[in-house]
């Protein structure tokens, strides 16, 4: 407890989700710890670990203006409109995301965005950040973490009500609760993985590639990325398997890269001066999804963003997912105080269902992006989808416009469009039986 009686909570993890859940819990009053492992990205040129550029949509929009942030943000993101689909030939096609002029996803850069949040939280007389402490290990029943300083080895504890685990994919605060009676825990990492390139601003700090669009090279089975930046360059990155042909293992000298990039992408491959080498330098990364139960431990402890339900990057959710989990577990300890064991439960049961219906959307959107999005029958679904919804907005809503710009919760997002899909279906059929009648009644007459 700090002093004067106020509640303290030790946030394991000053990424995307920690750095926001400070906020929000410094301007609720709360005292703030926050312990990361890394070193303060705002002072490095590249921040450790993933660095994936991020697609910024409806729900984390809000979660930010709720702390007051959405307007910093957006100032330093580029709008994407839709997707530009680059063919083996190089022809170009321009796939929009929704139907309104509003329906854009906002590019920004993973590190850029971490730093706005972190001097946002630091503004906060509550909040304290501290750099290059490993969390050790966690006591559930105190709500206490154990330190180790990464330069110097000293170990030290710090002594709170609450832990939260923000701290990734790969959670030390959750391991440590993967030990109590009853915890549930599977991972799943896809047998591709990931690497990035960039793709640098053209003469004058133009952009070589059009700007308000998310680039792909779907090549079945595999593919190619690559979002704006705002200096005019592009961050690209492949999601190729990692062992077999068109894969990672596949490539391994400068001939061989050259060679496969002029081949497969054509229209990108001059684009990219520094590719052999940046190939070689850059490491293929692993991409897992992550699901488990509970979320918390009595009062003491509590999970956000990865450290609960990590996903694969496909649908662009996995930021916002984070930023809206801060949102509603601010609300419910606000709603429950000072129960806050009543708080968890009740952020868990409004989320976990959800997340875990996330996880399958990435999935699926993964091989829709790879495999289906350059195919006839996938453009004409999507041509019926917004046509449907011009025609009937508040009949008929596409699955993407509910889970990129709205803030309907994923599962109930995925029930509503199977609901209108099926009745669709039966129009149809039955449209199709009243036609058919009409025919044979005037053969007969």
């Amino acid at each position: 407890m700090a002093a004067g009686g106020t509640p303290k909570f030790i946030v394991v993890g000053a990424g995307l989700g920690g750095a926001l859940l400070a906020i929000y819990l410094g301007r609720a009053g709360y005292a703030v710890e926050v312990y990361e492992r890394r070193g303060d990205p705002r002072r490095q040129k590249r921040t450790e670990g993933r660095s994936i550029n991020l697609a910024i949509s409806t729900r984390g929009i809000e979660s930010l203006a709720e702390a007051g942030l959405a307007g910093r943000v957006l100032e330093e993101a580029i709008p994407m409109r839709g997707r530009m689909i680059h063919s083996p030939r190089g022809a170009l096609a321009f796939q929009p995301y929704g139907t309104e002029e509003s329906h854009v996803i906002n590019s920004i850069s993973r590190a850029g965005l971490n730093a706005i949040l972190l001097d946002a939280a630091e503004q906060n007389p509550g909040v304290r950040i501290h750099f290059g402490r490993k969390c050790a290990g966690v006591n559930p029943e105190k709500g206490s973490v154990s330190l180790l300083d990464v330069e110097t080895g000293e170990t030290s504890i710090a002594a709170g009500d609450v832990v939260v685990g923000a701290d990734g994919a790969f959670s030390a605060v959750r391991q440590q609760m993967q030990r109590l009676d009853r915890f549930d825990y599977q991972q799943t990492y896809l047998e591709h993985g990931y690497k990035e390139l960039t793709l640098p601003p053209g003469p004058g700090g133009r952009f070589a590639l059009e700007k308000n669009a998310l680039h792909i090279w779907p090549r079945g089975g595999f593919m190619m990325i690559a979002l704006p930046n705002s200096d005019g360059s592009f961050t690209c990155t492949l999601f190729w398997p990692l062992e077999g042909p068109n894969s990672f293992a596949a490539l391994r000298t400068e001939e061989e890269i050259a060679r496969y990039f002029r081949e497969v992408f054509p229209d990108a491959a001059p684009l990219l001066p520094s590719l052999a080498a940046e190939y070689l330098q850059s490491p293929a990364s692993s991409l897992v999804t992550i699901r488990c139960r509970p979320w918390y431990h009595r009062d003491r402890l509590v999970l956000i963003g990865d450290a609960c339900h990590a996903v694969v990057p496909f649908y662009g959710q996995g930021a916002n997912a984070a930023f809206e989990d801060c949102a509603v577990l601010s609300d419910c300890l606000l709603k429950h105080a000072p129960d806050r064991e009543k708080a968890f439960a009740e952020y868990q049961s409004l989320r976990r269902r959800h997340a875990d219906a996330l996880a399958d959307l990435s999935m699926a959107n993964f091989e829709e992006m790879r495999d289906r999005t350059a195919a006839r029958i996938f453009l004409l679904g999507k041509r019926i989808e917004k046509g449907l919804h011009r025609l009937f907005p508040a009949w008929f809503v596409p699955l993407y416009t509910m889970v990129t710009f709205t803030r309907t919760p994923y599962a109930d997002a995925v029930e509503k469009a199977r609901r209108q899909w099926r009745m669709v279906r039966t129009i149809a059929a039955g449209v199709g039986v009243l036609v058919a009648l009409l025919l044979v009644m005037f053969l007969w007459r």
